[in-house]
C-alpha cells in the first residue's frame, strides 16, 4: 500500500489538537456503544458520560473503551480538558450549521439525550452550539459520526 493510500484510508485529525466527547444523560446504552465506536473510528481522544453507567455494548464492535479513556462522571463541565473548547451539538435556531462550522483545534463535543436537549445548565458553559441540518433528528451515534467525520474531513 502506498503512503498516499494509507493517508486516504486514515481517519485521523492531521493538525494540532484533538476531539473529546461528552454524553449528557444518554437514554440508550446501545447508542453509547455506537458513539464509542465512532470515537474509535475517527480518532477521538476521550469519551465522558454523565448519567447512566456504561456497560459493554455489542454496538461497540471495536471495544473502544480499551483504546482511550472512558470517564463516567457526575458533571461533564468538570472534565473539559484544559484549553479545549466546549461545543454543544443541538438542534436550535441560534446554532451554527455544521457545514459552516470551523472546528477548534481541541474540541469537547457535548451531545444530549436522544429524547431531550442539553438545557441551559450545559449550554451556558459551551462556547459554540452547532447543529446538523437534516429533515428529522438523528440518533446519538449517528450525530457523533457526522460531527467527527466533518471535523476530520475539514482538517485532513
Amino acid at each position: 500500500m502506498t503512503s498516499s493510500m494509507r493517508h486516504a484510508l486514515s481517519a485521523t485529525w492531521s493538525g494540532v489538537g484533538y476531539a473529546a466527547i461528552g454524553l449528557y444523560n444518554p437514554k440508550n446504552l446501545s447508542n453509547v456503544g455506537g458513539v464509542l465506536r465512532a470515537a474509535f473510528c475517527f480518532g477521538a481522544a476521550m469519551v465522558a458520560v454523565q448519567g447512566k453507567r456504561y456497560r459493554v455494548q455489542s454496538t461497540d464492535t471495536a471495544d473502544a473503551y480499551l483504546h482511550f479513556p472512558l470517564l463516567q462522571v457526575d458533571d461533564l463541565h468538570q472534565v473539559v480538558p484544559y484549553h479545549c473548547v466546549p461545543v454543544a451539538v443541538e438542534r436550535r435556531s441560534d446554532a451554527i450549521s455544521l457545514p459552516d462550522y470551523d472546528h477548534p483545534q481541541s474540541a469537547f463535543y457535548i451531545f444530549g439525550p436522544e429524547d431531550g436537549d442539553l438545557g441551559p445548565d450545559v449550554l451556558n458553559w459551551c462556547r459554540d452550539i452547532v447543529y446538523i441540518p437534516a429533515n428529522h433528528s438523528l440518533n446519538l451515534a449517528a450525530v457523533a459520526n457526522v460531527v467527527l467525520y466533518d471535523r476530520m474531513a475539514k482538517h485532513s
